[in-house]
């Protein structure tokens, strides 16, 4: 399936968005007015174009269990569901920026 125009939009929107402030995908959702769940897509493109920039690098803090503080997960660029370690529910998102 081939992006439309507006997704280029979207992503330069979050892109923007991360290089102000640290943002988590309900955040850049409620920012940019795209659906948190296309969200995580729009982040890895924009990840991806930033490996290769030599002047920013895009940083994720990974999602953290609440419960337990588990932060280990196997995809930082995902929102989990439920902690491996307690199965707690009860887990903060990724966070992202761009500096």
């Amino acid at each position: 399936m081939a992006d439309s125009g507006d997704d280029a939009t979207a992503r330069q929107r979050i892109a923007d968005a991360l290089r102000s402030e640290p943002h988590d995908a309900s955040a850049l959702s409620a920012v940019v007015g795209v659906p948190r769940s296309t969200v995580y897509r729009h982040v890895e493109h924009v990840a991806q174009s930033l490996e290769s920039a030599d002047d920013e690098q895009f940083l994720v803090a990974p999602p953290e269990c609440r419960e337990c503080g588990f932060d280990r997960f196997d995809d930082p660029l995902n929102n989990p569901s439920r902690c491996p370690e307690c199965r707690s529910e009860r887990i903060a998102e990724p966070t992202f920026l761009i500096e």
